[in-house]
């Protein structure tokens, strides 16, 4: 394809086809503007915008607005779009359908998610894992040489599991923040100051063991079947946060449920 370049001369890596050709990003958001500038740090000519910007000049068209504006976006630019254009996404959950504007119109189309938080436009993407997919061979290689040339680790979701894989990045990332402001107004209510400072390095820790570990860098109360220690959390919750209770309960289960594997 001629999005990809096979004189590999100016690739950091020689294994990997060097990307040519603008890359238009419509979205100025925070995942947006970080893609941007990981693509200006990579040597791409990027132009960002909410709007349209640089379609007509753009060889990849990188679409960055919410997951709900993603079609309607799509439908609206297609008719400015160079014919050999790419068009993608990086929505987690969202089929390739939602670019079927795109496709009609003959343009190949494809993912880009990277698998990781992105609290500002300028959040430093290196490194990420990116979950990336394509509508043809062709696609899914820009959608990798594009991910791996931002200094992402691209991997392929298949379509069928796009939104079972978002949900698993949910739980993992928001569910742990949700999750430990949880812990942290408890530990307030117990009147501890300063929960989050005195919650953080444990929670590091943990979540550092996990990733060396899995299931096995279980410990606590429920790990060790101490019953009565569970009840007086549970006496405890009832008392000073009667809604995290059920929450509480839950996760327990689940954390029985893993013990009992190991």
């Amino acid at each position: 394809m001629r999005e990809l370049e096979r004189d590999h001369s100016d690739a950091t890596n020689p294994s990997e086809p060097a990307l040519t050709g603008r890359l238009a990003i419509l979205g100025a958001g925070r995942a947006g503007g970080s893609l941007a500038a990981a693509a200006r740090d990579a040597g791409l000519e990027v132009d960002l915008g909410a709007r349209d910007v640089g379609l007509r000049a753009a060889r990849i068209v990188l679409i960055c607005v919410p997951d709900s504006a993603i079609q309607a976006t799509c439908e609206r630019v297609v008719s400015a779009l160079e014919p050999e254009a790419l068009v993608g996404h990086i929505s987690g959950a969202t089929p390739l359908d939602a670019l079927e504007a795109a496709s009609a119109a003959g343009h190949q189309t494809f993912s880009l998610h990277p698998l990781q938080t992105i609290p500002t436009n300028a959040t430093d993407l290196g490194g990420a894992p990116c979950a990336v997919s394509g509508s043809s061979a062709d696609a899914s290689e820009v959608a990798t040489a594009l991910a791996t040339r931002l200094g992402m680790q691209p991997f392929e979701v298949p379509e069928e599991g796009r939104a079972a894989y978002h949900a698993a990045a949910s739980m993992a990332s928001n569910f742990l923040v949700a999750l430990e402001e949880s812990a942290a107004s408890l530990m307030e209510a117990a009147g501890v100051p300063d929960a989050r400072e005195v919650l953080a390095p444990l929670v590091l820790r943990s979540a550092a063991n996990w990733a060396d570990a899995g299931a096995a860098a279980l410990t606590g109360p429920i790990a060790r079947g101490d019953d009565a220690t569970v009840a007086l959390h549970l006496e405890a919750l009832a008392e000073a946060a009667p809604e995290l209770r059920p929450l509480y309960e839950a996760l327990a289960d689940r954390t029985r449920d893993l013990g009992a594997g190991q």
